[in-house]
């Protein structure tokens, strides 16, 4: 964290789970100059502030599709975090071009006004659901990710550094299936699944700012940061919710959602060929190449066919293994009093 020494951050809809998470980790260690909270959510930002009374902890009401808003909340900014994003996938289904206001055309006033103000560092946060997308909210988090590389193709390394990541589900987050399947198991109502065999991957909150950081502090120009997480298909998710409850869950299978994929896809198979694995992490190198194909085409490379890294293909959960990793993550404890 030497890095963040006296220095200014901004976290866009850092009312969320990722900003929040972000605070309770940060905001006491006296480490930052500022840290800004720029989100839309009023309630929320006043619940922070009571909660943390740190007068560190700047608040800016606003809105990520307004670049006035932005301008103000990046002046004499360091570093940011960009979590403002629609992301609930049925929603987006239903009001695509509310998905592509917040998520393509407001990260592009995001990254405009960070190049402008002189910050040194923006980290985007992307999605699984941006490798292969099928649904509008992937589709717009994919145009985010190029939108980000399509940029740092003209800046060099003493400009503002582009940079994102992407993860899967955070485990009771907002969003997430485990506090609404903790409670429908509680309440003895029936656990609605869509598919028992679908997979999801599995992290905690601490883990995505782990990778988050490791991307700060790693990133060049137009890298995509992806940390290898275990996965579990849904019908086990239930039973270790069962084993952690100690109730008997009666299920009914209610069919997918709009938009829902069975398996979820981190790095494509394409991505493969450019991606520097690591023990925890694969980082995706941005293909620098310009539009004259012609002196690349002469020099063409054969790759050898490569796997996608996908949920279906990582390491498979049992139940025991999935029990463990809820009752120690750090957003679901409090739902087993653990």
């Amino acid at each position: 964290m030497k890095n963040f020494n006296n220095k200014t951050i901004l976290i866009t809809g850092g009312t969320g789970s990722f900003g929040e998470s972000l605070l309770n980790k940060y905001a006491r260690k006296n480490i930052f100059r500022e840290i800004r909270i720029l989100s839309r959510d009023e309630k929320k930002q006043d619940d922070l502030r009571k909660k943390f009374i740190n007068s560190k902890i700047k608040f800016f009401i606003g809105d990520v599709r307004d670049k006035d808003s932005l301008d103000l909340a990046t002046k004499n900014c360091n570093f940011i975090f960009h979590a403002a994003a629609l992301k609930q996938v049925p929603s987006c289904e239903f009001f695509p071009l509310e998905a592509v206001k917040t998520n393509i055309i407001g990260s592009n006033n995001l990254l405009d006004v960070a190049i402008k103000n002189n910050v040194k560092k923006v980290i985007m946060l992307s999605t699984d659901k941006a490798v292969y997308p099928i649904n509008v909210m992937g589709l717009s988090k994919s145009l985010m990710e190029k939108n980000l590389i399509a940029k740092s193709r003209f800046l060099n390394n003493n400009d503002t550094k582009l940079c994102a990541t992407r993860y899967g589900n955070i485990i009771a987050s907002r969003g997430s299936v485990v506090p609404l399947f903790t409670k429908q198991i509680l309440n003895d109502e029936y656990v609605t699944l869509t598919d028992p065999y679908m997979t999801r991957f599995l992290m905690d909150v601490d883990e995505a700012i782990e990778l988050v950081l490791y991307a700060f502090n790693n990133g060049e120009q137009g890298d995509v940061f992806v940390r290898k997480a275990p996965a579990c298909t849904m019908i086990n998710l239930v039973h270790a919710l069962e084993k952690i409850t100690n109730k008997k869950a009666k299920i009914k299978i209610v069919g997918t959602r709009h938009g829902e994929k069975t398996h979820e896809t981190l790095v494509s198979q394409e991505e493969m060929r450019s991606a520097i694995e690591s023990k925890n992490f694969f980082r995706i190198r941005p293909d620098t190449r310009d539009l004259n194909y012609s002196k690349y085409f002469s020099k063409g490379k054969k790759y050898k066919k490569l796997e996608s890294y996908n949920s279906n293909n990582t390491k498979i959960m049992n139940i025991s293994e999935i029990a463990s990793k809820l009752k120690t993550a750090r957003l679901s404890r409090d739902l087993f009093n653990v």
